[in-house]
C-alpha cells in the first residue's frame, strides 16, 4: 500500500504542484543555469527551480550534502509527513530505505576532482566519499529517521528507483519489512554529464527551443532532454497501515524485471527485453491486460527506444494496446535518469487514483512507427483501472511496475 508520496521535480517541488502542472502541459526545459554552457553543444535542461534546501536540513546538513541528497532528502520529509509518520514510525526495526541513483553526487565528484587537480591532493574534502557515493541518500534518510530496516542502494542506470520501489515492494510482501521508505534521486546536470551525453548523440540539440525538444513519440524527435529532482513514496503492507489508520492512497500490483543481454546502450530488437519485464509484472501481479488503462512509457524521446517500446506494448497487449494511453510525462520533465522510475510510478499512481492522464507533449509530426495513443498534447479524463510504469536502463536493465487505486 502507497500511503505518502513526495516529490522535487523540474515541473514542481512537491507532489501538488508538479501533478498541476504535468496536466496542464508544462515543460521544465529551459536553459542551463548551473554552470557555464555557453561552449556546449547542448544549452538547456530540465533544472529543478526555486529549490530551497534550509526548508528541509539545516545550513550545516546543506553544505556537506550532495544536491542529489538534498532532493532526496526533502522528497522523503514530504512522503513521511503526508503519511502520518513524521517522527513516529511505529516499528523502526521494520521500516527500511531503498533509495536509488544513478549516478550519485556527480557535482561534488567535479567539484573535488578540480580541487585535486589543481590544489592537491591535501585540499580534498573530507566528506568527498559520503558526499558522492549512490547510497549516502538511503543512508542518510534511515538516519534522519532511525530507520533500522533494510537499507540500501540500487543502481541501474535509468530503471534505478523503479527497482527500488520494486525491491521494497518485494521485501513488504516476503515479510522482511512492515513499511519502507523507497524512491530515487539524482542531480546529474553537470558539465561532465552534458558533455558525455552530447558527445555520445543522445541529447536533443533544440537550443532554440528548450521547451520543445522532449517530444516521444513524434517523428521529429532528436534525443532526451537531462533532468534533475527525486521522488519518494512511502510503502507499506495493508495490516500496517490499517493498524496505524493510515490513509492509502493506492496499491502496488505487480513488479517485473529483466535484461535485455543485448548492447550497452540500445534496446533489444522490438524491445524483447521490456516484454518479458511487462509480461512478468502481469503475471506477478495476476493482472488481466485488458483492465490495463494507462501505461506510462519510458518514452525518452529518443529514436530506437521509443518504436522498441511500442512495439514491445503491441506485443503483449495485442488488441488491448489500441485501447490504453500509451504516454510519456518525460516529455515533461526531461529524463531524471535514476530518478525517473520513481517519479513515473508516482505519476502512474496519480492517474490510477483521479482518472486523470497527463499529456505527451510537442506531438506536431505523426511517426508510423510510434502510432499507439499517447494523448498528445491535452490531458485524458478517463477511469484507470490500472496503470503500469515502465523504466529501462544502460546495460539493458528492464523493470515494469503496476498499480491501481486502493480497493478497501
Amino acid at each position: 500500500m502507497v500511503t505518502g508520496l513526495g516529490l522535487v521535480t523540474p515541473v514542481g517541488n512537491s507532489t501538488e504542484e508538479t501533478w498541476t502542472s504535468l496536466l496542464a502541459g508544462k515543460s521544465g526545459a529551459a536553459p542551463i543555469t548551473k554552470f557555464d554552457a555557453s561552449k556546449y553543444q547542448v544549452r538547456f535542461a530540465c533544472e529543478v527551480k526555486g529549490f530551497d534546501p534550509l526548508a528541509y536540513m539545516d545550513k550545516k546538513e546543506a553544505r556537506r550534502y550532495d544536491l542529489f541528497v538534498q532532493y532526496a532528502l526533502a522528497a522523503a520529509h514530504q512522503a513521511v509527513t503526508q503519511a502520518g509518520l513524521e517522527g513516529k514510525f511505529p516499528d523502526p526495526e521494520r521500516t527500511g530505505v531503498v533509495i536509488g541513483s544513478g549516478i550519485g553526487g556527480m557535482q561534488t565528484f567535479e567539484e573535488q576532482c578540480a580541487v585535486f587537480l589543481t590544489k592537491g591532493p591535501d585540499r580534498v574534502s573530507p566528506f568527498f566519499v559520503p558526499m558522492f557515493i549512490p547510497d549516502i541518500a538511503a543512508g542518510l534518510v534511515s538516519i534522519r529517521y532511525g530507520l533500522k530496516g533494510p537499507n540500501f542502494c540500487t543502481v541501474s542506470a535509468c530503471a534505478s528507483s523503479a527497482h527500488a520501489v520494486g525491491e521494497s515492494y518485494e521485501l513488504i510482501k516476503a515479510g522482511k519489512a512492515n513499511c519502507m521508505v523507497t524512491g530515487g534521486a539524482e542531480a546529474a546536470i553537470t558539465g561532465l554529464t552534458i558533455a558525455g551525453f552530447q558527445n555520445m548523440k543522445a541529447l536533443s540539440t533544440r537550443n532554440d527551443a528548450p521547451e520543445q525538444a522532449s517530444r516521444p513519440f513524434d517523428k521529429e524527435r532528436d534525443g532526451f532532454v537531462l533532468g534533475d529532482g527525486a521522488a519518494v513514496v512511502v510503502l507499506e503492507s495493508l495490516t500496517h497501515a490499517r493498524n496505524r489508520g493510515a490513509t492509502i492512497l493506492g496499491e502496488v500490483l505487480g513488479y517485473g524485471l529483466s535484461a535485455d543481454a543485448h548492447h550497452m546502450t540500445q534496446p533489444a530488437p522490438a524491445g524483447e527485453g521490456a516484454q518479458r519485464a511487462m509480461k512478468d509484472c502481469l503475471v506477478d501481479g495476476n493482472i488481466d491486460p485488458t483492465t490495463v488503462d494507462y501505461i506510462n512509457a519510458h518514452g525518452t524521446s529518443t529514436e530506437l527506444g521509443d518504436i522498441a517500446e511500442t512495439q514491445a506494448v503491441k506485443a503483449v497487449f495485442g488488441d488491448q494496446a489500441r485501447n490504453l494511453v500509451f504516454g510519456s510525462s518525460k516529455s515533461m520533465t526531461g529524463h531524471l535518469l535514476g530518478g525517473a522510475g520513481g517519479l513515473e510510478f508516482v505519476v502512474s499512481l496519480l492517474a490510477a487514483s483521479t482518472g486523470k492522464i497527463p499529456p505527451t507533449i510537442n506531438q506536431v509530426t505523426p511517426d508510423p512507427d510510434c502510432d499507439l495513443d499517447s494523448a498528445p498534447n491535452t490531458a485524458v479524463e478517463r477511469p484507470v483501472r490500472v496503470a503500469l510504469s515502465n523504466s529501462f536502463g544502460f546495460g539493458g536493465h528492464n523493470v515494469t511496475l503496476a498499480v491501481r487505486a486502493f480497493r478497501a
